[in-house]
């Protein structure tokens, strides 16, 4: 039950954080055995999603996962969004172009920026997650947004009427 609730907000995470759906795919199955050999270490209290999140988050970033990584555009079930009225060409365009952006971001700061915005995790939740203060999780993801804006800026202003 608990996979079937959290396999699809870990890998989406997970794919937006290393681009490659079979490393994304294999780090979230670590990270639920790695969960379940180590629920006796859950504290009573924390945000179970936050506590897995930060399991994945370590499971991805240990040296080994880090040189596998590699590049891709976006997952299949993004791609399949397609034909449709202009209006939702133009939404499905515009949310591409979006997806590139946050792609393009530094890890840590899509990391913090992915969990706080898709995940809807607070900043203490993030910070937990990345292992990182408070602070420095609204600092990038404050950072995230700013990037995000400078480089959709010119998309945003060539619409104007």
């Amino acid at each position: 039950m608990l996979v079937e609730s959290y396999w699809d907000r870990l890998y989406r995470w997970l794919y937006h954080l290393c681009h490659d759906r079979h490393t994304a795919e294999d780090v979230a199955q670590e990270t639920f055995l790695k969960a379940f050999a180590h629920l006796d270490s859950f504290r009573a209290g924390t945000r179970f999603q936050a506590w897995l999140f930060r399991i994945g988050h370590n499971t991805l970033v240990n040296p080994p996962r880090a040189a596998r990584k590699s590049r891709q555009a976006f997952p299949d079930h993004v791609e399949a969004l397609r034909a449709g009225p202009p209006e939702e060409a133009m939404s499905r365009e515009a949310l591409q172009m979006l997806a590139r952006a946050v792609g393009r971001l530094p890890r840590d700061f899509r990391a913090a920026f992915l969990l706080r915005v898709e995940e809807g995790l607070s900043f203490h939740e993030v910070a937990e997650v990345l292992q990182i203060t408070e602070e420095t999780a609204r600092w990038r993801v404050f950072k995230a947004r700013q990037k995000l804006m400078e480089s959709l800026a010119p998309h945003l202003d060539s619409e104007a009427p």
